[in-house]
């Protein structure tokens, strides 16, 4: 679906006043995005891998360039996070064929997180709407409607909370959940690891859809790493262009756990 046809309101009625202002406001000179990266095009994925390398040298170094900018402000203290997002951002870049061997060794406050936006999740989503509109978009298309950033989620969360992922998917049957909401929740899911465990079983659901494309003969894949699988899930999800995992969160970022 082209996103001129796509017109979802993201946010209720309540709050379009506060959606029109943020949208009629230049998109951020400087920006690290908070939803998957995989919804970035390549000039914007390759840019804020520019972009985070910046903040972490002015961080890190006391720079003064951009040091008041409310990008880096909010990323002060949280280097374990930074570091994540850099690993989100390099896995996603290696699916499309970049090669990155660039680090970044920050591990301040781990397992915490920004507590702030400077646009919420679903806003960012109209950000990169009305930025790729007729350009090129990412890996995974803007989302359309609640069941379509679902579907995008769905390996993702299940590799961290089987319970939600049940909750969540019973909540978008009902159409019982707006997209605001869910595209809220599903960032901050995303932030978390997910388990040794939680992530065998989401590949296992991925292998599902791949095992029979039999590129390169048979492979005795109960041997193997997770890290392993999940590669040969990338390769062959990319090469035939499998249409559900190259839509999908997880064929990129559970690599960061591995």
């Amino acid at each position: 679906m082209s996103l001129q046809n796509c017109n979802i309101t993201y946010r209720s009625t309540r709050t379009r006043h506060k959606e029109a202002r943020l949208l009629a406001q230049p998109i951020w000179s400087m920006r690290i995005w908070d939803i998957n990266a995989g919804y970035l095009n390549r000039q914007s994925l390759l840019g804020e891998h520019r972009e985070l390398h910046a903040i972490v040298s002015i961080i890190s170094h006391g720079k003064k360039g951009y040091s008041k900018h409310p990008e880096t402000l909010r990323w002060i203290g949280h280097g374990w996070a930074l570091r994540i997002r850099h690993k989100q951002l390099i896995f996603e870049m290696a699916l499309r064929g970049f090669t990155d061997k660039s680090s970044v060794l920050t591990r301040s406050n781990p397992n915490a997180w920004p507590k702030t936006y400077i646009d919420p999740p679903d806003i960012q989503f109209e950000l990169l709407k009305k930025k790729y509109t007729n350009k090129e978009q990412g890996r995974i298309p803007l989302p359309c409607s609640v069941q379509e950033l679902w579907s995008q989620h769905k390996y993702s969360i299940l590799a961290r909370d089987p319970k939600k992922y049940s909750e969540l998917g019973n909540l978008v049957s009902r159409s019982k959940i707006d997209f605001a909401t869910l595209a809220n929740i599903l960032s901050e899911e995303l932030r978390s690891a997910p388990s040794h465990g939680g992530i065998r079983n989401s590949i296992q659901h991925m292998w599902g859809h791949v095992s029979q494309s039999d590129l390169t003969g048979n492979y005795r894949i109960n041997s193997w790493s997770l890290r392993r699988l999940l590669a040969e899930i990338q390769r062959r999800a990319m090469a035939i262009q499998e249409p559900y995992l190259t839509k999908s969160t997880s064929l990129s970022e559970l690599m960061v756990w591995l």
